[in-house]
């Protein structure tokens, strides 16, 4: 469960140098922030020497603070005509600043004219204020900041990565001991790769020998203005420290995947592939991109709100504000996908359900760009039509058209894009150090060191899996004319959802388990017309009833493809057999014991939330295979992990060694 977050507070010593009253300390030295940002932490790291030729360069960050660290350091990643390919920050901060409040403090102190403009862009792109991981990019993606919010001790646990360099920049160890404390440098660790180093502007004693017993041998250095000395390190273990080795890169033969299925999933995995440098085949089984789910006329997007803030909350949450940010760097890019302004409104189920979460959304402290609660008549206001009660407004939530996105999506990855349309992925087969994809007649598709399934209820088929359970889930829509249906102003969703769309209002969708018919039916049309009542008092049964008795309804129908536990699979999949024959000792695993099948993964059971999880879980993937920060915390990742459902049959003794 997520805890609130309590932003910062501005504050400034009689000379102008930024203070925290939480903390009782400054920011940074009264003799400079950048010039403390390049001596203390680029010096103290060797960079950018050290970064020189490498694909990619990962530095971990205690303390954010007002980011002249992360600032410093993207710059002279700018300036190096050797520099990293990739640059990936990763930064945890307790009490981050609001927008508003961290672009007033840059104008203060950020007038070095390198710094100025990055910090605009910084302030830009700054996330809504909500616990947990935020991924930010930059420079076309070829600079990442990850920004965790939250407890240094609660979060550092959650994170996967291989750290080439550590920034320790947290207020002062007298003014905040919890971030210097051994279990802090533990996590550090865990996390550090092959002569991982790190500095920090401290020498006290306690905190050197915290960090020589988790592995980081230390000296000093000369200090930064006032300060005498500082310290440097580097990652020397004198004995084994971790089960598990950070993540490094797939061992691709060449950087080339397939993606099987063209619609929210697979668009997402193109574009973010491609924007790390891979050729993609795309395989579609239908003429173009989005003709499944992905091609109905309108798709909400929204945040998913619970009482206790459950693992399906918290994921929604970060692949909603992630798709937000990716759909405004297309739109910049200049694809449209008619995203809807203005927000989208939910009405709450009854009294009980309205009490209930607007109590959480008070209690976690939840800002206003995210979410706001509204009482019956403002929800009426907002919508511009009577509805059934009070719910909650999110200002970012709307609705776009799903197959326009995943042409935007395709079109962004231009040249990096092979297209094999009107083709049925019918099995693969291991060639070498390859993986080969056969149509129907059996002929080769394609051939690449990676194969990723995005293809829904087929993908488990296709890929082999038996621990992989999903089942399909019938949709159908109703479009309701306009002289029959009100006029909204914004999408509403409830139980059920009403879209405005410039010629319907579409409403839907059934929820139909194991039914495969695509026909359209009169009593799913009538269905959804009964939950659009009890969202839209003022609908008009006798129009709606006479709409649906003469035939004028038109509709689709779609299938979903869903897991038992309503959460997609996400992620490399276990090498079955493999996991099979050592069972006995696989007992009480845990998801990064499982073997995986090389090159093998998975993008797929979205059920009704492609749009907030897709991008999300491209991101999640093309990290995997690159070795990157993952854009989410692990304990949420392995709830997302294909391999979930086989570990739970390990544990439960289902699977027995020699299964085949």
């Amino acid at each position: 469960m997520s805890s609130k977050l309590i932003p910062a507070t501005p504050a400034f010593l009689d000379d102008g140098t930024p203070f925290s009253p939480a903390y009782d300390d400054i920011y940074h030295s009264a003799a400079g922030a950048l010039a403390q940002a390049q001596h203390v932490f680029l010096r103290g790291n060797d960079l950018p020497q050290r970064w020189r030729a490498r694909r990619l360069f990962t530095i971990v960050e205690t303390g954010f603070g007002i980011g002249v660290n992360f600032l410093a350091t993207w710059a002279a990643w700018r300036e190096d005509p050797n520099r990293c390919e990739r640059l990936a920050f990763v930064s945890i901060e307790k009490h981050p600043f609001r927008a508003g409040d961290l672009r007033a403090l840059h104008a203060r102190m950020v007038a070095h004219a390198t710094l100025a403009p990055l910090a605009a862009q910084l302030a830009d792109a700054w996330p809504v204020l909500t616990p947990g991981l935020h991924r930010l990019e930059f420079e076309s993606s070829r600079v990442t900041l990850t920004l965790a919010f939250g407890d240094a001790l609660a979060l550092l646990p959650k994170l996967w990565l291989r750290a080439d360099a550590f920034y320790l920049d947290g207020f002062s160890p007298a003014k905040n001991p919890d971030l210097w404390s051994p279990p802090v440098f533990k996590a550090l660790a865990r996390l550090a790769g092959e002569d991982a180093t790190l500095a920090t502007y401290t020498c006290a004693g306690h905190v050197r020998r915290a960090l020589a017993d988790a592995g980081f041998d230390c000296t000093r250095a000369d200090g930064f203005a006032s300060k005498r000395t500082m310290l440097i390190g580097r990652f020397a273990p004198r004995w084994r420290l971790r089960r598990h080795e950070p993540p490094q890169p797939f061992a691709a033969v060449e950087r080339h995947a397939i993606v099987v299925g063209a619609g929210l999933a697979g668009c997402a995995l193109v574009e973010r592939l491609a924007a790390r440098g891979w050729h993609v085949t795309l395989v579609e089984r239908r003429a173009r991109a989005g003709c499944e789910a992905s091609g109905n006329p309108a798709g909400v997007f929204h945040p998913l709100l619970s009482r206790d803030d459950s693992l399906a909350s918290q994921i929604t949450r970060t692949g909603f504000l992630y798709a937000l940010a990716r759909w405004r760097a297309l739109e910049r890019a200049g694809h449209a996908f008619a995203r809807s302004r203005g927000g989208l409104l939910q009405i709450a189920d009854d009294d009980e359900h309205a009490r209930a979460l607007g109590a959480a959304i008070a209690e976690r402290g939840y800002p206003p760009e995210l979410v706001q609660a509204m009482s019956a008549a403002q929800a009426r206001d907002a919508a511009g039509a009577p509805v059934a009660r009070g719910g909650w407004l999110y200002p970012e939530g709307g609705s776009l058209d799903p197959a326009a996105l995943c042409s935007a999506l395709c079109n962004e990855a231009s040249e990096a894009l092979s297209w094999r349309a009107g083709v049925q992925a019918q099995r693969i087969e291991r060639q070498d150090n390859a993986w080969a994809v056969f149509d129907e007649q059996d002929a080769c598709i394609a051939r690449a060191s990676i194969v990723i399934f995005a293809n829904a209820h087929d993908a488990t088929r296709l890929a082999g899996l038996r621990h992989a359970p999903t089942r399909i889930v019938r949709g159908q829509l109703t479009c309701l004319p306009l002289p029959a249906a009100p006029a909204l102003r914004l999408p509403i969703i409830g139980e059920g959802y009403a879209v405005p769309l410039t010629h319907a209002l579409l409403t839907g969708a059934t929820y139909d388990i194991d039914d495969a018919g695509d026909d359209l039916r009169a009593e799913s049309h009538a269905e959804n017309l009964t939950r659009l009542a009890g969202l839209l008092p003022g609908l008009d049964p006798a129009i709606a009833a006479r709409e649906l008795a003469l035939g004028n309804l038109a509709g689709r129908v779609a299938f979903r493809c869903v897991t038992p536990d309503r959460l997609p699979m996400i992620g490399a999949l276990a090498d079955e057999a493999a996991s099979a024959r050592q069972a006995s000792t696989l007992s009480g695993a845990w998801p990064r014991d499982l073997p995986r099948a090389g090159g093998l993964y998975g993008s797929f059971a979205f059920g009704s939330r492609g749009l907030v999880w897709a991008s999300l879980g491209a991101e999640l993937i093309a990290s995997q295979l690159e070795g990157e920060p993952w854009p989410l915390e692990r304990d949420l990742a392995e709830a997302l992990d294909p391999a979930r459902y086989l570990l739970r049959a390990l544990r439960q003794g289902i699977v027995v060694a020699g299964e085949a």
